[in-house]
């Protein structure tokens, strides 16, 4: 499945897309006498149409495409997506980007190659991790580049940039505020699995490049009881002045009391950048006063009003991925000659790129570098305590 979404119009762009100007238009009329029309020198003959394999043909306008899930157990998440780099298009008025979306719930690979196909010589998405693996050497092979939603780093490199939320930025943040704040003795629940194997990496380095100490950090299994019997083993090595809660927010909240009924009534709780996506993480009592970081929602709030406006339900969190990842192909497209080679090198501007979550960069190891703030949740919201950095 495909679809084309295109813009006619340029103006000002509104949110962070900046202003584009116009340049004015001549014609050119030529000199010398008027020639006159040829009388037709027999019947004239219908011209036959001419058909071709795939999309029509685009000289005006850059060919990009967007892959993620249209069908299937992510179809909401990856429709958001494309309404989000629709919404992009529209609200930056450029007229020179087309975007093409294929569905990767049938094979991200098969959409890759239709993509490629098709002429588009920049890839944004996939979303899920094994997707961007299978679409990873078909796209290097075509020298074309992927800017990818998802936040698996083992996935990054070799042509592919990740722009997801990574868990191990999000707890330095935090722990780095913390420690401005006299907290030097730490402890940690994690889950066991993949996220919370990176969390306890993330960690332990964090804690340590802080010159903090990590008296004990125990895994779980998402069961009943499970988190309950970590908690109690944890408090052999208590007290802590923070205890960080590498999980989304309703095992948080659902933690916190037992760690109170283990002597740890005094330690803050910290979070992670999972916090950010749930949208009751401020109604839960449990949490008041927890700190955790995560990209800025400022400029999201005016985006999700305007994404509810013109698509009539409110977004995924994530979904500001594929806008900004419109963003940063119009920034880049100045240096990006129409029918040419997406400009790779671009992607590596020390500078980095502004979007709705914020500052943002590509590292050495092609992974986006957020410039992430802190929040604490107090009675009933959250209050930003420590405000993003504008810039690198």
């Amino acid at each position: 499945m495909q679809r084309r979404i295109g813009i006619r119009r340029l103006g000002q762009a509104s949110l962070v897309a900046g202003a584009i100007v116009l340049s004015g238009c001549q014609t050119v009329v030529p000199r010398g006498p008027v020639p006159r029309p040829r009388a037709p020198t027999g019947p004239s003959q219908p011209q036959q149409p001419v058909f071709e394999q795939g999309i029509p043909k685009d000289t005006a306008r850059h060919r990009v495409a967007l892959l993620v899930p249209l069908s299937g157990s992510n179809a909401g998440v990856g429709q958001s997506l494309a309404n989000a780099t629709q919404l992009a298009l529209l609200d930056s008025r450029n007229e020179s980007v087309r975007i093409t979306t294929y569905d990767t719930a049938p094979g991200a690979a098969a959409a890759a190659q239709r993509a490629l196909a098709d002429g588009n010589q920049l890839i944004l998405g996939p979303l899920l991790a094994d997707d961007v693996r299978a679409v990873a050497p078909i796209a290097k092979q075509a020298h074309v580049p992927v800017v990818s939603y998802s936040n698996d780093t083992t996935a990054a490199g070799n042509g592919v940039y990740l722009m997801g939320y990574v868990p191990a930025q999000s707890i330095a943040r935090v722990v780095e505020y913390a420690k401005a704040h006299g907290v030097t003795s730490f402890g940690g629940l994690v889950p066991n699995g993949v996220y919370g194997e990176r969390a306890s990496t993330a960690f332990l380095r964090a804690v340590e490049s802080a010159g903090g100490r990590v008296g004990s950090l125990q895994t779980y299994d998402r069961v009943t009881g499970s988190m309950s019997a970590a908690i109690t083993r944890m408090a052999k090595s208590a007290p802590y002045q923070a205890v960080l809660i590498a999980d989304g927010g309703n095992a948080a909240a659902a933690g916190v009391p037992v760690l109170r009924r283990n002597g740890m009534g005094g330690a803050r709780i910290i979070g992670t950048e999972l916090w950010n996506s749930d949208s009751t993480i401020a109604g839960k009592v449990a949490l008041n006063g927890a700190w955790f970081a995560s990209v800025s929602d400022g400029l999201y709030r005016q985006y999700a009003a305007k994404y509810r406006a013109r698509f009539g339900s409110a977004p995924f969190r994530l979904s500001s991925l594929g806008y900004d990842s419109v963003l940063l192909t119009i920034r880049i497209m100045r240096d990006w000659p129409i029918g040419t080679a997406f400009p790779e090198d671009k992607l590596r501007d020390r500078g980095g790129f502004a979007g709705i979550d914020g500052a943002f960069r590509f590292g050495r190891d092609s992974v986006a570098e957020r410039a992430l703030e802190v929040q604490e949740i107090r009675s009933g919201t959250t209050v930003t305590v420590s405000p993003a950095p504008t810039g690198f």
